[in-house]
């Protein structure tokens, strides 16, 4: 389906914002849709797939959220060529950074998702859901046999630069016997993500989940300010 795709959405795909000067022209808006695309399909495949008594809704959001995150993104990526298919794009001059570009995780992630916001604009959401869950399986069948811990990848990558994170409840919302909370991750004064399940536990996984999507982004947008 990539390679079908028409020549403009195929440019716009493989444009970083850094090489052009309207943003519009870069593959941004394509990932936002690509992203939301991506998450259904993951979801439309799961859901009949995996029973409902060993399979609630917080299982399931682990399980998706594990699938679609940066690092799985990356291994389809990479799997698929399109770092090729960036450094090939890269406009003459770029040189050295669009190495550094094409090997950055959240790059990579975010354009998997741009060439799947491209293919449901141009194939629509059937055939692109079907090639979603082709492409992502090995994903899905890792997220089911090995499911990541999202606050240990998190302290782990905060160690890195010595800091820790904290998580605080900052509501609970419904009966007791129907709660769901909210929770805070923080380093320090700082807020790095939010998260809310039906438990404690599943609420801080999704605030560190959202704060590593966080710290990827910041990392791109570093290295578009450089």
């Amino acid at each position: 389906m990539l390679r079908e795709l028409p020549d403009d959405l195929r440019q716009q795909v493989f444009t970083h914002a850094s090489w052009t000067d309207r943003r519009s022209d870069s593959y941004s808006r394509l990932a936002f849709l690509g992203d939301s695309v991506l998450g259904l399909s993951i979801t439309a495949h799961l859901y009949p797939r995996l029973e409902a008594e060993r399979y609630g809704a917080g299982r399931l959001t682990k399980i998706r959220a594990q699938t679609v995150s940066g690092p799985s993104c990356r291994a389809v990526a990479e799997r698929l060529g399109v770092p090729d298919f960036l450094a090939a794009a890269a406009p003459d001059g770029v040189g050295q950074s669009a190495s550094t570009l094409v090997a950055t995780e959240r790059v990579l992630a975010s354009v998997i998702e741009a060439v799947i916001g491209a293919c449901f604009l141009h194939a629509g959401y059937e055939a692109t859901a079907a090639a979603v869950v082709e492409a992502f399986t090995p994903e899905i069948e890792h997220a089911l046999d090995h499911p990541v811990d999202f606050k240990s990848s998190l302290q782990e990558r905060l160690a890195q630069r010595g800091e820790i994170v904290s998580y605080d409840v900052t509501a609970e919302l419904g009966p007791p016997h129907d709660r769901t909370f909210e929770v805070l991750a923080s380093v320090g004064e700082r807020p790095v993500g939010t998260g809310s399940g039906r438990s404690k536990k599943h609420a801080e996984q999704e605030a560190a989940r959202t704060a590593l999507e966080m710290l990827y982004s910041a990392d791109e947008d570093e290295f578009e300010d450089e």
